[in-house]
């Protein structure tokens, strides 16, 4: 008996089949990495410049005025913007700061919170 040895053209097929779709799943899990490092920069560094304000508030040691301001800022290249606003709380002698931090075509980055009282 003379038989050939090797693969059949389906078998081939489902090999490369198989080999595709691991290579597709691989190339989109690299994308959602490079995606997730992109939004932890951007992230961070709007989380920097909201600290920053509230910091500057803390040390100036004055009673923010109760209402919305805006504010802008530059951390890592990037130009980010703001709205700082000031609410009251059920006691008059603290103050709810929240600083909305957006990226410079105004999509919504991050929103931080704190209480401030009066010194």
């Amino acid at each position: 008996m003379n038989r050939e040895r090797g693969f059949t053209l389906i078998e081939v097929l489902v090999a490369l089949v198989v080999v595709a779709i691991a290579l597709g799943a691989g190339i989109k899990a690299a994308g959602a990495l490079a995606n997730n490092a992109e939004r932890l920069t951007q992230v961070s560094a709007a989380q920097w410049c909201a600290e920053n304000l509230l910091t500057e508030l803390r040390l100036t040691q004055q009673f923010p005025d109760i209402g919305e301001s805006p504010f802008g800022c530059e951390q890592l290249g990037r130009s980010y913007t703001g709205t700082l606003k000031v609410g009251p709380t059920p006691n008059p002698l603290f103050r709810r700061v929240d600083a909305n931090v957006a990226d410079d075509q105004g999509r919504p980055v991050l929103s931080l919170s704190t209480i401030m009282g009066k010194f």
